[in-house]
């Protein structure tokens, strides 16, 4: 992963309070924390912390709930001392909580939701947006003309994760081992940088979330007990809205759909056969359009619009999900010999076929406990 050896500095405490993950950031808030008396306790339960924590709480709720990530406008003005304590520790006491919930599921979602409201303030912070690519980028320049040039590591690096033809190599000027982000009417050099920068921004969030996750001693862990369970309470509700089913119950779904599922929720970057197949089996099944967009909102590249867009176009055009050979083809089959009895069967070519497998299965056994409790009715 191409990374500059030494990042520039950066002094600006309101920049600093805004992007609190910056590696920048964490000599100003241990000199807040000195300076202000916040230890451990403070943080968790004291007093001057209590913004701080209620801001928090919004954070992680906007993970789960909003569609933007993290709101960005603070409940505080950073413009001043306390505003920028509220919003800095926010941050720090939000981790603290994903890192005590050991969800990695949950960790991705908040690692993306906190890099997509960087990515919203970048786009419109020209006066910090060099400074914090040079953090983050091994090569980055802005011409005399604004247009921005990346180096062609990190677009290749962070290019794939983004689903678009405006991101793929081939479609791009490369010009001496740089590649330029050229204006569009519709997307301009300054946002295509910070939304490379947001895959960036996840990664070493999510990097840094993870260690506090496998740091976390048993006490500190009970003493977050109680908004560890408030956003997973809420994810789990959230989950629950979007499998529900008309058709096939969860239990009958194949392991491909699970796979695509699962790998969405954990913001991995499904390649697109595997979205079309995913839309198409969950309209097959049975799941209304807004079920079927919800399943995508982990994506890295999630769109409310677009997502709307084209699942409105497959259900209009009512395709058919692929059967298992497309499947292995493009890499989204997920089992191997063995690994699944139903798969392994000779007959079984199509992920429709395992649905209905199930479902008569099911039927089988409902219909068999039924002749049963009517025998013990008789016997009685």
């Amino acid at each position: 992963m191409p990374k500059p050896l030494t990042v520039p500095d950066l002094a600006d405490e309101v920049t600093l309070a805004r992007y609190p993950f910056l590696p920048q950031a964490s000599g100003w808030i241990t000199g807040m924390a000195v300076k202000h008396g916040i230890d451990l306790d403070e943080l968790l339960e004291g007093s001057l912390m209590e913004r701080s924590r209620i801001r928090a709480r919004s954070r992680l709720v906007d993970t789960v709930d909003s569609k933007d990530g993290v709101e960005v406008a603070s409940i505080g003005d950073i413009h001043t001392e306390e505003g920028r304590l509220l919003e800095a520790f926010s941050f720090y006491y939000a981790r603290l909580v994903v890192g005590a919930s050991e969800d990695e599921r949950l960790i991705s979602r908040w690692a993306q939701a906190e890099a997509e409201r960087g990515q919203r303030i970048l786009a419109v912070d020209l006066a910090n947006l060099d400074i914090i690519a040079n953090t983050y980028l091994s090569k980055i320049e802005r011409r005399t003309d604004g247009v921005w040039k990346m180096g062609l590591a990190d677009f290749i690096e962070l290019s794939p994760k983004i689903t678009g033809p405006r991101w793929r190599l081939a479609n791009c000027d490369v010009e001496d081992g740089w590649v330029i982000l050229h204006e569009e009417r519709v997307y301009s050099s300054t946002e295509k940088l910070a939304r490379l920068l947001r895959e960036r921004l996840k990664n070493e969030i999510q990097i840094e979330a993870l260690e506090k996750m496998a740091s976390m001693d048993e006490s500190l862990a009970i003493r977050l007990a109680e908004p560890v369970g408030m956003i997973r309470g809420l994810m789990a509700d959230r989950s629950a809205e979007a499998v529900a089913l008309v058709g096939a119950g969860e239990a009958d779904w194949p392991p491909c759909m699970r796979k695509a599922i699962a790998e969405l929720a954990q913001g991995v970057n499904v390649n697109h056969f595997g979205r079309v197949f995913l839309a198409a089996m969950a309209r097959t099944i049975g799941f209304p359009p807004e079920a079927t967009v919800d399943l995508f909102r982990g994506a890295p590249d999630f769109s409310e619009a677009t997502t709307t867009y084209q699942v409105g176009h497959l259900y209009e055009r009512e395709y058919t999900p692929s059967g298992c050979g497309k499947l292995k083809v493009n890499h989204n089959c997920a089992v191997q010999p063995g690994q699944d009895r139903l798969c392994d069967q000779p007959w079984m070519d199509h992920p429709l076929k395992y649905v209905r497998a199930n479902q008569r299965r099911r039927m089988k056994e409902q219909q068999a406990t039924n002749v049963s409790e009517e025998d013990k009715t008789g016997d009685a």
